[in-house]
């Protein structure tokens, strides 16, 4: 496991971000996918990380 986030890659942010949707945590798992969004060169494969893990905050729906 590295120490430095400049070591991490995209894969480790992916990986982190199906980790974090598994353990129910997922807001965490969009920052994650957002970070490994963002290191991608591919405008497409961007968009599809960030299809794969929307914001939370947006999508939610409120329950009364």
């Amino acid at each position: 496991m590295t120490r430095d986030p400049a070591d991490l890659t995209t894969a480790d942010y992916l990986d982190g971000a199906r980790e974090m949707t598994a353990a129910n945590r997922p807001y965490l798992a969009h920052l994650l996918a957002e970070e490994a969004a963002q290191r991608t060169t591919d405008p497409a494969t961007a968009a599809g990380i960030r299809a794969t893990f929307p914001d939370p905050t947006t999508t939610r729906e409120e329950i009364d």
